[in-house]
């Protein structure tokens, strides 16, 4: 029970260290490379920067007063659990925001210097759609969010099969819009969308290279120490299937498992070190759902409405 214990304190504190990271490079990439050159991309940092540019609003309080609002809606939907990392990243951020703003050259109309020089915009936006979408999914993928948009997209993740970055790509898309009110200049959309898309791109990769899976089919007469072995060291499940040789017509023992593809590295290694003669068969799979994988997101109907009608 200690060492469970342990283990849980262990995970939140590696959760909570990423997420911190994450936050501080989304805000660097923020306030150097879209701030300057007038890039209004999604999220609530985008809406941020809607009042920034008109008023002059310091985008950390727009993003910390809306967030406040989203959240509290959100508290029978999403969990306890999950809104206090939401609430830290939050806090966090808003801090990073301000921080880094502060950290940041200016010019002398108290303007932030554009970091890659005049006529670099195109450029700027690609460097920090990249850093922005790689920093949303390590938040997400450690059990947090930075609120705004992404509460909105984690809701409907829960019940619903549909990608995060797709969810953000639609509420994000509206937000870009409105920048035409305020610069006149169809130019500030098209930018605003290509953030939108290369951000998704970017968010969509981490996250599915991350839960990626993979189907393992092992023969082998050492089967019994390679199904411990892998269940020992991988900590995942393995099924011994009941197989019979068309060519030699002998009864054969079958190990299948399924893991995460960060673990083939090791399920190789210690086959080999077992049985370097094994016949092994190593597949990718669309989806795994179930204990240890993802959760099936589909509705299921009512069978006692369903008879009743």
């Amino acid at each position: 029970m200690m060492n469970m214990n342990k283990q849980v304190i262990l995970n939140e504190v590696r959760d909570y260290l990423y997420i911190t990271v994450a936050l501080m490079l989304f805000s660097f990439s923020y306030t150097v490379f879209l701030l300057p050159y007038e890039i209004v991309t999604g999220g609530l940092t985008g809406l941020a920067s809607l009042f920034y540019y008109a008023v002059r609003l310091p985008v950390e309080d727009t993003f910390f007063v809306v967030n406040m609002f989203l959240l509290a809606g959100a508290l029978k939907i999403l969990g306890f659990k999950f809104l206090i990392k939401t609430i830290y990243a939050i806090f966090a951020l808003s801090g990073f925001l301000w921080a880094a703003q502060e950290i940041a050259p200016h010019t002398a109309d108290g303007l932030l210097v554009k970091s890659l020089g005049e006529g670099n915009d195109f450029m700027a936006l690609i460097i920090a759609s990249i850093i922005n979408g790689v920093s949303l999914a390590m938040v997400f993928l450690h059990n947090g969010s930075t609120g705004g948009t992404d509460i909105i997209a984690a809701c409907v993740n829960k019940y619903y099969n549909m990608s995060l970055g797709t969810v953000i790509q639609i509420v994000d898309v509206c937000i870009v819009s409105c920048s035409y009110f305020l610069f006149h200049d169809f130019s500030k959309i098209v930018f605003g969308l290509c953030t939108i898309v290369i951000e998704t791109v970017t968010l969509d990769y981490v996250m599915n290279a991350r839960r990626e899976s993979v189907q393992f089919l092992i023969f082998s007469k050492k089967y019994q120490e390679i199904a411990d072995a892998v269940a020992r060291t991988v900590d995942t499940g393995v099924t011994i299937l009941d197989g019979h040789g068309w060519y030699t017509g002998k009864e054969v023992k079958v190990l299948c498992t399924l893991t995460r593809k960060r673990n083939s590295v090791t399920v190789f290694r210690l086959i080999k070190m077992i049985d370097p003669d094994a016949f092994v068969s190593q597949s990718r799979v669309i989806g795994v759902y179930g204990e240890g994988f993802d959760t099936i997101k589909v509705k299921v109907k009512n069978e006692k409405n369903k008879s009743a009608t």
